[in-house]
């Protein structure tokens, strides 16, 4: 059955087709994107039909399954959001400084690294704004190793944040003395861009990571502190479980997972301990919790 678009065509997809690409992007990413959202999902499909030159919907959901040419992957990019800037959520960065990095830090030598994980990093600006804010705030910063990960689903935003150039948008909540210091202005652009400096792009590292592969995310290791934010909420109840247990093993026993404001384990069975501090709630890691203590 093929229904008709808002303006009166046919709609790109038929009703079968449509079960498919929310099949799979939901089997990709964990992400369910409601099948009432047809326009937004036909839109993509037909950008990506675009882009790969395909004819009709049987052929390019064929190049999907076969998957030659790396096109699931771009196609995933296609439904990812991006939505970011500099020093978002700022409640969480006071708290980094303030409670959680001193609690990581107690009773540790200064010569074990202290790692932190933004994850899902989109084009980069979250983990950027952890290695900045650190600097700024954070007294001890040059006592310790601090290793910061960068890591999103979605390749094109990935290059991105490699890349490090970001809008005026993007640098809005900056104080301008830190947008002085830590970026540099791009001339000869048709809009007004800046570029952050080499060796702050050299303190971050980005890598691919799925939230749902559990096997995938293990070998970035373990970690003290993890910032997922605000990719939850587009998850269902089973995306959300797997979630939780993958990110509970990617934290050392006593660390700290921070979460989107409107996010919680609420909804589902969890092993965190919920960690009330003065500028935010967290969520911890028990520090006596097994790998396999029941959720």
């Amino acid at each position: 059955m093929r229904r008709k678009a808002a303006t009166g065509e046919p709609a790109l997809l038929a009703d079968a087709d449509l079960a498919r690409v929310c099949e799979l992007l939901y089997r990709q990413t964990g992400i369910l994107v409601p099948a009432d959202r047809r326009p937004f999902i036909e839109r993509r499909v037909r950008e990506r039909m675009g882009a790969t030159g395909t004819d009709g919907v049987p052929g390019y959901l064929a190049r999907l399954r076969a998957d030659t040419d790396g096109e699931v992957q771009l196609f995933v990019n296609a439904f990812t959001v991006n939505e970011t800037y500099f020093f978002r959520e700022a409640h969480q960065l006071h708290c980094l400084t303030a409670s959680l990095m001193p609690a990581v830090a107690a009773g540790r030598d200064p010569a074990d690294p202290i790692r932190i994980w933004s994850m899902p990093c989109a084009t980069g600006e979250e983990p950027y704004s952890l290695a900045i804010w650190l600097l700024e705030h954070w007294p001890e910063v040059d006592r310790w190793e601090i290793e910061i990960v960068g890591s999103d689903i979605d390749t094109r935003a990935l290059a991105a944040a490699g890349a490090g150039r970001y809008g005026a948008r993007a640098l809005g909540r900056l104080p301008p003395d830190l947008v002085a210091r830590y970026f540099t202005a791009e001339a000869g652009t048709a809009v007004p861009s800046w570029r952050i400096l080499p060796e702050l792009r050299d303190s971050v590292r980005f890598s691919r990571r799925n939230l749902v592969d559990g096997p995938g995310m293990a070998q970035e290791g373990r970690f003290d502190i993890v910032f997922c934010r605000n990719v939850l909420i587009y998850f269902d109840d089973a995306s959300r479980r797997l979630a939780a247990n993958t990110l509970f093993s990617a934290l050392r026993p006593g660390g700290f997972l921070c979460l989107g404001h409107t996010e919680s384990m609420d909804r589902i069975p969890s092993r965190f301990r919920t960690r009330r501090f003065p500028e935010a709630i967290v969520h911890q890691r028990p520090a006596d919790a097994c790998e396999g203590d029941a959720p």
